[in-house]
């Protein structure tokens, strides 16, 4: 007994000499490393102690501890609310539409990793990338001028070819369209780097192998890279999916209009109106809590399937 309680306490000891000799020997990095921990620690940990008043009646002049507590009733009350499944709906269908979108910077960066003309495949990445470094701002003011009706380049072709021209940005039919399509090229590029970088990682020898034994360019593809990223595309998607419930505010809010209302009325958009605008702070702080407890899991749910078919998670 005494034996295994020396021995737990030399390995202890041994630990932490390690950690000091590596602290002291890299006290450099950790030192670049502190105001990212800082960062994270004040605006990610600390800040979930104002998290509370999602279950308050909260008062700016009584503070978070002096508002009286008033339990689930600001859940209920979204729960309840009139347009509950509408907000749902529309949230839904374009985080379902964007997921639906998500091979495809796979495939792109699949076929451009099979260009051989290495100028031609440098090009090809700068264009498709340098759309990712233009601001939401920028992005949804090209969106309106690109589908105006009466200048806009897309009506001026339709009615070319002898159609009639349309507002898109009128109708809510096609704003789920507009929202996923114009993010899928402001970021496919930028998305597919990081596949070609696992596509990088591929041994050459495997596929000069292959080649030898007669694979096809297609059979190399779907034997040998494919699987080779496959860690990666099944990390990213579920990063992916654990923000499904989520749909960026600021470009669903320059997109939207009067007329298109009833498809891009979100759960991002409604939270502004009765978090800034309504000052109800405890009525949308409880909202973003439950959309962010049913992405967790969600999220832990397609992470334990993933973890059972393909032995790649999160965790």
């Amino acid at each position: 007994m005494n034996g295994s309680v020396n021995l737990n306490a030399g390995l202890s000891r041994h630990k932490k000499g390690y950690v000091l000799r590596r602290l002291k020997e890299s006290w450099q990095w950790y030192l670049l490393l502190l105001p990212a921990l800082i960062y994270l620690f004040m605006f990610d940990y600390a800040a979930m102690y104002g998290v509370q008043i999602a279950f308050r009646n909260y008062r700016a002049s009584k503070g978070i501890w002096g508002s009286p507590w008033v339990g689930l009733q600001y859940f209920i009350r979204f729960i309840n609310y009139p347009n509950f499944w509408t907000l749902i709906k529309n949230t839904l269908s374009i985080t379902l539409y964007s997921l639906a979108t998500f091979p495809i910077p796979i495939i792109f960066a699949l076929f451009l990793n099979e260009v051989s003309q290495a100028k031609f495949k440098k090009t090809v990445q700068m264009v498709t990338y340098m759309p990712h470094f233009l601001s939401e701002v920028v992005v949804c003011a090209l969106v309106i001028l690109f589908l105006d009706r009466t200048t806009g380049p897309i009506n001026n072709l339709i009615a070319t070819l002898g159609g009639t021209r349309t507002n898109f940005m009128a109708q809510p039919s096609a704003f789920t369209t507009i929202y996923v399509m114009s993010g899928l090229w402001q970021n496919m590029g930028w998305s597919s780097v990081l596949y070609i970088s696992a596509l990088s990682s591929i041994s050459q020898e495997e596929v000069e192998a292959a080649k030898i034994d007669g694979a096809s360019r297609f059979q190399v593809l779907w034997h040998i890279n494919l699987p080779g990223i496959l860690p990666t595309v099944v990390i990213t998607f579920l990063m992916q999916v654990g923000r499904i419930m989520n749909v960026g505010f600021s470009k669903i809010f320059l997109l939207q209009n009067d007329l298109n209302l009833e498809a891009s009325r979100v759960i991002s958009t409604y939270v502004y109106e009765i978090g800034l605008i309504g000052a109800q702070f405890s009525y949308s702080a409880a909202i973003g809590l439950l959309n962010n407890v049913v992405n967790i899991l969600i999220l832990l749910i397609v992470n334990q399937i993933t973890k059972k078919l393909s032995e790649t998670s999160l965790f």
